[in-house]
């Protein structure tokens, strides 16, 4: 019991949606109110503000997630580096082996936002880190295809806290509005993994043979190295939360976290078991994540089987390694610019419809054309396409979950059922479908076609209920602060909340 009346505490002052529960909060809470009204923030110090934010933390995240998708996928470039052939593997063994990191890695994300909740993210982070890179440097040790399946397990249970956890986190600092841009820089780490993962294979792949390992082997021992190397450096440079920020000022922390208090609309913050199971009965979070399963079922096909998808194009091991890059240094630009836009407009339904279409149109040009050319370019719409909706799939979900607890239960929901979709991946673009993979191509248009339709429904739905709510109840700036408390344990059904559309 000490322990939550201690987190609760820590998160009260972090800037999130909770109301005083106690004489320390409320004291904090009134010196936060009282600090904005005396010293205000114009537009500008604002601007100033959450550009101080970005630059201390998006960085560094980015950094985090480029190493955490690297690690995860660069089993498809060590494929062309002759992992099959040293380990023996045959039929389905590939596809199994990438198979297995999936269960895994979904059964940790719940626990892991929850500990980290308890707990505090500059800890839980680099632990999870740390785990995850001696994971990683023991795949290049493995002698056998049972050895890869352990290794593959265990890096799925070390990596499954880290998306997740750095979206709940994100959370923590920026207004609803504000983090589908962050959340896509975040995440535009994976097309950078992409693109460099090929460039770093392609270089690495030259040692084979060295001290007696092949070139696959080298390439998971030192990604896996600079992983380790960079854990120990984020236990150091980690921020926690906006009240314990060292780079803030005490005027800064308090308007961050008056920004955040009235931007949450006071919802409840503390840690109780009722608001996770409000988040598990909650049929949109559901929906979201059905709609989410089918936009990463396709992002792990693309991210685990580009490079065998490009050499079937005509290519050597080594070309298509470096052909793999442009598609994603595309993806992320469209990634970045989608979610800006999509932050700018405060809308995110329209934006992953529009993507999800172009995803369709890239994997059009796959399945019906016989020409490296046309194949190739529909690898590019197919990128663009499916990589920009997964920061617009979880900051949109995330923006229409009402408190704390529920918001990260929520979160890693999305994300965890979404993360199953690596196993159907695994068995999308089967040897036996090769050079054309058409039956893999059409199973993900009809998956994406089923997360079109829903993000239509979600879209349609959400503009409908709070028009109902704007009718029947007062506009939410009107609420005084005893009627929000009121409602507080209430979440996103509190009548003074709205939804993001």
């Amino acid at each position: 019991m000490a322990d939550i009346k201690n987190d609760t505490k820590i998160e009260a002052s972090s800037g999130q949606d909770t109301p005083p529960t106690n004489k320390e909060d409320v004291a904090f809470a009134e010196s936060a109110s009282n600090s904005s009204q005396e010293f205000g923030f114009d537009e500008k110090q604002t601007k100033t503000l959450i550009r101080k934010i970005d630059f201390a933390l998006l960085p560094f995240l980015a950094l985090l997630y480029l190493l955490s998708f690297l690690d995860r996928t660069n089993i498809g470039n060590a494929r062309l580096a002759g992992l099959e052939k040293d380990l023996g593997m045959a039929g389905l063994d590939y596809n199994i082996a990438l198979a297995i990191f999936f269960p895994f890695y979904v059964a940790a994300e719940i626990p892991s936002n929850m500990m980290m909740k308890r707990t505090r993210p500059s800890f839980w982070i680099p632990t999870i880190m740390v785990a995850w890179a001696v994971c990683t440097t023991l795949m290049g040790l493995v002698k056998s295809f049972g050895g890869l399946l352990a290794a593959r397990a265990a890096l799925g249970i070390a990596e499954g806290g880290l998306f997740p956890g750095v979206t709940y986190y994100i959370t923590l600092w920026y207004r609803r509005h504000e983090c589908g841009f962050r959340m896509a820089i975040f995440f535009s780490a994976a097309t950078a993994a992409g693109a460099f993962g090929g460039l770093l294979a392609r270089g690495i792949s030259e040692m084979n043979g060295v001290s007696g390992l092949g070139g696959w082997a080298w390439i998971f021992i030192l990604e896996g190295i600079v992983t380790f190397v960079v854990a120990i450096i984020a236990y150091f440079v980690m921020q926690d939360y906006p009240s314990t920020a060292k780079f803030l000022s005490e005027h800064e922390r308090t308007e961050v976290t008056r920004r955040l208090v009235h931007d949450r609309s006071s919802l409840a913050d503390e840690f109780d078991m009722r608001y996770f199971w409000d988040a598990i009965k909650d049929w949109k979070i559901w929906v979201h994540m059905f709609i989410t399963i089918g936009c990463y079922t396709p992002l792990y096909s693309i991210s685990l089987f580009l490079p065998t998808i490009v050499r079937t194009l005509g290519y050597t091991n080594n070309t298509a390694q470096l052909m793999t890059v442009p598609p994603y240094v595309v993806a992320c630009v469209a990634c970045i610019s989608g979610g800006y836009a999509a932050d700018r407009l405060k809308t995110r339904g329209l934006f992953m419809i529009g993507f999800f279409c172009t995803a369709i149109i890239g994997l059009i040009m796959l399945i019906s054309s016989d020409r490296a050319g046309v194949k190739y370019a529909g690898c590019f719409f197919f990128a663009s396409g499916i990589y920009p909706n997964v920061p617009q799939g979880v900051a949109w979900n995330g923006n229409n979950i009402g408190g704390s607890l529920k918001r990260g239960v929520g979160i890693a929901m999305h994300v965890g059922f979404g993360n199953l979709g690596g196993v159907i991946a695994g068995f999308i673009y089967l040897s036996k479908d090769s050079p054309h993979f058409r039956q893999g191509h059409g199973i993900l248009i009809g998956m994406i076609t089923m997360s079109t339709c829903l993000c239509a429904f979600m879209t349609l739905y959400v503009r409908r209920e709070n028009k109902r709510r704007d009718a029947a109840h007062k506009a939410p700036e009107l609420y005084t602060q005893e009627e929000k408390d009121a409602e507080r344990t209430k979440g996103d059904n509190a009548s003074f909340f709205r939804y993001t559309f």
